[in-house]
Protein backbone atom coordinates (compact mmCIF):
# COMPACT_ATOMS: atom_id res chain seq x y z
CA UNK A 1 0.00 0.00 0.00
CA UNK A 2 1.57 3.44 -1.30
CA UNK A 3 -0.54 6.36 -0.31
CA UNK A 4 0.23 10.07 -1.34
CA UNK A 5 1.03 12.65 1.86
CA UNK A 6 -1.58 14.97 2.82
CA UNK A 7 -0.52 18.83 2.10
CA UNK A 8 0.50 18.61 6.24
CA UNK A 9 2.61 16.35 6.29
CA UNK A 10 2.30 12.71 7.29
CA UNK A 11 5.37 12.78 10.27
CA UNK A 12 4.54 15.71 12.45
CA UNK A 13 6.70 16.35 15.44
CA UNK A 14 4.63 18.24 18.29
CA UNK A 15 7.69 20.69 19.19
CA UNK A 16 9.05 21.24 22.74
CA UNK A 17 9.51 25.25 23.29
CA UNK A 18 13.27 25.50 24.28
CA UNK A 19 14.11 28.08 27.11
CA UNK A 20 17.44 29.26 28.18
CA UNK A 21 18.32 28.34 31.88
CA UNK A 22 16.45 31.34 32.82
CA UNK A 23 13.70 30.55 31.44
CA UNK A 24 13.30 33.01 28.42
CA UNK A 25 12.60 31.21 24.88
CA UNK A 26 15.69 30.02 23.32
CA UNK A 27 15.58 30.96 19.56
CA UNK A 28 18.60 29.49 18.75
CA UNK A 29 17.70 26.42 19.99
CA UNK A 30 14.69 26.01 18.52
CA UNK A 31 16.00 26.84 15.23
CA UNK A 32 18.26 23.75 16.29
CA UNK A 33 16.21 21.64 16.84
CA UNK A 34 13.34 22.36 14.44
CA UNK A 35 16.46 21.75 11.57
CA UNK A 36 17.35 18.21 13.78
CA UNK A 37 13.96 17.00 13.22
CA UNK A 38 13.33 17.36 9.87
CA UNK A 39 16.61 16.18 8.89
CA UNK A 40 15.76 13.35 10.76
CA UNK A 41 12.45 12.76 9.07
CA UNK A 42 9.50 14.92 10.03
CA UNK A 43 8.00 16.65 7.16
CA UNK A 44 5.37 18.89 9.66
CA UNK A 45 6.26 20.61 13.29
CA UNK A 46 3.46 21.41 15.56
CA UNK A 47 4.40 24.51 17.30
CA UNK A 48 2.40 25.78 21.00
CA UNK A 49 0.92 22.65 20.84
CA UNK A 50 0.64 20.88 24.91
CA UNK A 51 3.92 19.59 24.46
CA UNK A 52 5.61 23.14 23.38
CA UNK A 53 3.85 24.79 26.81
CA UNK A 54 1.54 26.82 25.21
CA UNK A 55 -0.65 27.83 28.38
CA UNK A 56 2.52 29.41 29.64
CA UNK A 57 3.90 31.37 26.65
CA UNK A 58 3.23 34.67 25.76
CA UNK A 59 1.12 35.97 22.25
CA UNK A 60 4.90 37.82 21.38
CA UNK A 61 6.94 34.46 22.51
CA UNK A 62 4.24 32.51 20.09
CA UNK A 63 4.76 34.82 17.21
CA UNK A 64 8.67 34.80 17.64
CA UNK A 65 8.95 30.98 17.89
CA UNK A 66 7.02 30.51 14.52
CA UNK A 67 9.36 32.99 12.78
CA UNK A 68 12.24 31.75 13.62
CA UNK A 69 11.25 27.95 13.26
CA UNK A 70 10.35 29.39 9.64
CA UNK A 71 13.87 30.38 8.87
CA UNK A 72 15.48 27.47 9.72
CA UNK A 73 13.36 25.06 7.88
CA UNK A 74 11.88 27.07 5.26
CA UNK A 75 9.91 25.18 2.91
CA UNK A 76 11.39 21.86 4.18
CA UNK A 77 8.78 20.90 6.82
CA UNK A 78 5.10 22.76 7.05
CA UNK A 79 4.45 24.63 10.46
CA UNK A 80 1.01 24.43 12.08
CA UNK A 81 0.78 26.88 15.10
CA UNK A 82 -1.30 26.08 18.26
CA UNK A 83 -4.04 29.01 18.55
CA UNK A 84 -6.40 27.20 20.82
CA UNK A 85 -7.41 29.40 24.14
CA UNK A 86 -10.58 29.60 26.52
CA UNK A 87 -11.59 32.74 24.76
CA UNK A 88 -12.51 33.25 21.29
CA UNK A 89 -11.66 36.68 20.94
CA UNK A 90 -8.07 35.74 22.06
CA UNK A 91 -8.15 32.73 19.57
CA UNK A 92 -9.02 34.84 16.49
CA UNK A 93 -6.17 37.42 17.58
CA UNK A 94 -3.07 34.42 17.81
CA UNK A 95 -4.85 33.19 14.32
CA UNK A 96 -4.06 35.93 12.27
CA UNK A 97 -0.76 36.63 13.99
CA UNK A 98 -0.30 33.43 13.81
CA UNK A 99 -0.80 33.08 9.54
CA UNK A 100 1.47 36.90 9.45
CA UNK A 101 4.76 35.14 10.99
CA UNK A 102 4.38 32.09 8.56
CA UNK A 103 2.86 29.39 9.58
CA UNK A 104 0.70 27.05 6.90
CA UNK A 105 -1.89 26.21 9.58
CA UNK A 106 -3.92 25.91 12.91
CA UNK A 107 -4.26 23.92 15.57
CA UNK A 108 -7.50 24.53 17.43
CA UNK A 109 -8.02 22.84 20.89
CA UNK A 110 -11.59 23.07 21.72
CA UNK A 111 -12.29 25.70 24.19
CA UNK A 112 -10.89 24.30 28.03
CA UNK A 113 -12.27 24.78 30.92
CA UNK A 114 -15.30 26.25 30.38
CA UNK A 115 -16.70 23.16 29.11
CA UNK A 116 -18.58 24.89 26.62
CA UNK A 117 -21.30 22.94 25.03
CA UNK A 118 -21.42 21.64 20.79
CA UNK A 119 -23.08 24.34 18.87
CA UNK A 120 -20.87 26.80 21.27
CA UNK A 121 -17.74 24.70 20.09
CA UNK A 122 -18.77 24.95 16.43
CA UNK A 123 -19.28 28.90 16.55
CA UNK A 124 -15.91 29.11 17.96
CA UNK A 125 -14.32 27.08 15.32
CA UNK A 126 -16.38 28.63 12.41
CA UNK A 127 -15.22 32.04 14.00
CA UNK A 128 -11.90 30.93 13.90
CA UNK A 129 -11.51 29.30 10.44
CA UNK A 130 -13.24 32.45 9.23
CA UNK A 131 -10.66 35.18 10.90
CA UNK A 132 -7.69 33.71 9.03
CA UNK A 133 -6.80 32.14 6.07
CA UNK A 134 -4.88 29.45 6.77
CA UNK A 135 -6.18 25.48 7.42
CA UNK A 136 -7.38 24.25 10.75
CA UNK A 137 -6.88 21.07 12.43
CA UNK A 138 -9.06 19.99 15.10
CA UNK A 139 -7.59 19.11 18.38
CA UNK A 140 -9.85 16.40 20.05
CA UNK A 141 -8.37 15.92 23.68
CA UNK A 142 -11.03 15.95 26.18
CA UNK A 143 -8.81 14.71 28.81
CA UNK A 144 -7.14 18.13 29.19
CA UNK A 145 -10.21 20.41 27.72
CA UNK A 146 -12.74 18.86 29.75
CA UNK A 147 -15.14 18.44 26.54
CA UNK A 148 -14.96 16.18 23.34
CA UNK A 149 -15.47 17.89 20.32
CA UNK A 150 -18.37 15.17 19.49
CA UNK A 151 -18.44 13.43 16.26
CA UNK A 152 -21.73 14.75 15.10
CA UNK A 153 -20.13 18.47 15.22
CA UNK A 154 -17.11 17.22 13.53
CA UNK A 155 -19.14 15.94 10.47
CA UNK A 156 -21.01 19.37 10.55
CA UNK A 157 -17.46 21.71 10.61
CA UNK A 158 -16.12 18.83 8.16
CA UNK A 159 -17.95 21.15 5.61
CA UNK A 160 -16.21 24.72 6.36
CA UNK A 161 -13.70 24.54 3.75
CA UNK A 162 -10.75 25.42 6.15
CA UNK A 163 -11.43 22.83 8.47
CA UNK A 164 -9.01 19.70 7.09
CA UNK A 165 -7.91 17.92 9.89
CA UNK A 166 -8.19 16.52 13.04
CA UNK A 167 -5.42 15.68 15.67
CA UNK A 168 -7.06 12.74 17.05
CA UNK A 169 -6.35 12.23 21.11
CA UNK A 170 -10.10 11.28 22.00
CA UNK A 171 -9.60 7.80 22.95
CA UNK A 172 -12.13 6.88 20.75
CA UNK A 173 -10.97 5.06 17.74
CA UNK A 174 -14.27 3.74 16.72
CA UNK A 175 -15.78 7.86 16.14
CA UNK A 176 -12.72 8.32 14.48
CA UNK A 177 -13.32 5.75 11.92
CA UNK A 178 -16.61 6.88 11.28
CA UNK A 179 -15.76 10.22 10.77
CA UNK A 180 -13.06 9.26 8.32
CA UNK A 181 -15.63 7.06 6.44
CA UNK A 182 -17.96 10.06 6.43
CA UNK A 183 -15.66 13.09 5.41
CA UNK A 184 -12.28 13.96 3.74
CA UNK A 185 -10.45 15.23 7.10
CA UNK A 186 -7.26 13.85 7.52
CA UNK A 187 -6.53 11.94 10.62
CA UNK A 188 -3.33 12.52 12.60
CA UNK A 189 -2.97 10.02 15.80
CA UNK A 190 -2.35 12.33 18.93
CA UNK A 191 -1.13 9.61 21.00
CA UNK A 192 1.74 7.69 20.11
CA UNK A 193 0.85 4.24 20.95
CA UNK A 194 -1.87 4.82 18.20
CA UNK A 195 -0.01 5.31 14.98
CA UNK A 196 0.25 3.04 12.93
CA UNK A 197 -3.46 2.02 13.82
CA UNK A 198 -4.99 4.84 12.49
CA UNK A 199 -2.54 4.90 9.44
CA UNK A 200 -3.89 1.20 8.81
CA UNK A 201 -7.21 2.61 8.57
CA UNK A 202 -6.67 5.06 6.78
CA UNK A 203 -5.36 8.16 8.91
CA UNK A 204 -2.78 10.52 7.90
CA UNK A 205 -0.26 10.27 10.31
CA UNK A 206 0.95 11.42 13.04
CA UNK A 207 1.52 14.53 15.41
CA UNK A 208 3.82 12.63 17.84
CA UNK A 209 5.79 13.98 21.18
CA UNK A 210 8.12 10.63 21.22
CA UNK A 211 9.27 12.11 17.37
CA UNK A 212 11.55 14.86 19.45
CA UNK A 213 13.85 12.42 20.30
CA UNK A 214 13.29 9.30 17.70
CA UNK A 215 11.65 11.17 14.90
CA UNK A 216 13.40 8.94 12.60
CA UNK A 217 12.02 6.08 14.57
CA UNK A 218 8.68 7.30 14.35
CA UNK A 219 8.82 7.77 10.86
CA UNK A 220 10.07 4.63 9.89
CA UNK A 221 7.05 2.78 11.33
CA UNK A 222 5.26 4.98 9.27
CA UNK A 223 7.43 4.38 5.73
CA UNK A 224 7.31 0.13 6.22
CA UNK A 225 3.44 0.59 6.39
CA UNK A 226 2.98 2.50 3.26
CA UNK A 227 5.83 0.24 1.65
CA UNK A 228 3.56 -2.56 2.23
CA UNK A 229 5.73 -4.19 4.51
CA UNK A 230 2.67 -4.27 7.67
CA UNK A 231 5.34 -7.34 9.76
CA UNK A 232 7.98 -4.59 9.75
CA UNK A 233 5.81 -1.86 10.80
CA UNK A 234 4.53 -3.98 13.89
CA UNK A 235 8.21 -4.71 15.01
CA UNK A 236 9.10 -0.88 14.35
CA UNK A 237 5.65 0.14 16.37
CA UNK A 238 6.17 -2.79 18.89
CA UNK A 239 9.61 -1.66 18.96
CA UNK A 240 9.22 1.69 20.12
CA UNK A 241 6.48 0.82 22.32
CA UNK A 242 8.54 1.08 25.73
CA UNK A 243 9.65 4.76 25.09
CA UNK A 244 6.16 5.30 24.02
CA UNK A 245 5.14 4.39 27.44
CA UNK A 246 8.00 6.15 29.56
CA UNK A 247 7.79 9.45 28.12
CA UNK A 248 3.64 9.93 27.59
CA UNK A 249 2.34 6.82 30.43
CA UNK A 250 4.75 7.83 33.22
CA UNK A 251 2.32 9.96 35.43
CA UNK A 252 4.71 13.20 33.71
CA UNK A 253 3.66 15.18 30.97
CA UNK A 254 5.55 14.52 27.37
CA UNK A 255 6.80 18.21 27.63
CA UNK A 256 8.61 17.03 30.99
CA UNK A 257 10.03 14.16 29.69
CA UNK A 258 10.89 15.23 26.20
CA UNK A 259 13.13 17.99 28.10
CA UNK A 260 13.88 15.66 30.30
CA UNK A 261 16.23 13.54 27.50
CA UNK A 262 16.93 16.18 24.98
CA UNK A 263 20.04 17.62 26.75
CA UNK A 264 21.15 13.76 27.40
CA UNK A 265 21.11 14.24 23.32
CA UNK A 266 23.02 17.09 23.09
CA UNK A 267 20.02 18.98 21.67
CA UNK A 268 18.34 22.24 22.96
CA UNK A 269 15.33 21.95 25.71
CA UNK A 270 15.46 23.90 29.01
CA UNK A 271 13.62 24.09 31.58
CA UNK A 272 10.02 23.48 31.74
CA UNK A 273 8.16 26.50 33.12
CA UNK A 274 5.95 26.05 36.15
CA UNK A 275 3.53 24.48 37.28
CA UNK A 276 5.12 21.94 35.59
CA UNK A 277 8.11 20.84 37.08
CA UNK A 278 11.87 18.95 35.80
CA UNK A 279 11.78 15.29 35.82
CA UNK A 280 14.40 13.96 38.66
CA UNK A 281 17.84 12.43 37.71
CA UNK A 282 16.41 8.96 38.73
CA UNK A 283 13.49 9.01 36.22
CA UNK A 284 16.20 11.37 33.61
CA UNK A 285 18.15 8.08 33.85
CA UNK A 286 15.69 5.47 33.18
CA UNK A 287 14.34 7.62 30.21
CA UNK A 288 17.67 7.84 28.65
CA UNK A 289 18.16 3.95 29.32
CA UNK A 290 15.05 3.13 27.67
CA UNK A 291 16.44 5.51 24.43
CA UNK A 292 19.36 3.54 24.97
CA UNK A 293 17.67 0.05 23.83
CA UNK A 294 15.66 1.43 21.02
CA UNK A 295 18.87 2.93 19.81
CA UNK A 296 21.25 0.19 20.20
CA UNK A 297 18.66 -2.29 19.14
CA UNK A 298 18.37 -0.62 15.77
CA UNK A 299 22.24 -0.17 15.48
CA UNK A 300 22.18 -4.10 15.64
CA UNK A 301 19.72 -4.76 13.08
CA UNK A 302 21.63 -2.44 10.43
CA UNK A 303 23.79 -4.41 7.98
CA UNK A 304 27.57 -4.21 8.53
CA UNK A 305 29.34 -1.83 5.73
CA UNK A 306 32.71 -3.41 4.25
Amino acid sequence: MTTTPPSLGRTLCAMITPFTPSGAPDLDGAQRLADHLVTEGCDGLVLSGTTGESPTTTDAEKRSLITAVREAVGSRATLVAGVGTPDTAHTVTLAREAEQAGADALLLVAPYYSRPPQDAIEAYVRETADAAGLPVVLYDIPARTGVRVEPDTLLRLAEHPRVVAVKDCSNDFLAAQKVMARTDLAYYAGCDEHNLALRAVGGAGCVSTVANVAPSAVRSVLDAFDHGDTAEAVRLQHRLTPLIEAMTASGLPGTVTAKALLPTLGLPAGPVRPPLRPADPRTTAALRETYDRLTSEADSRRPATA
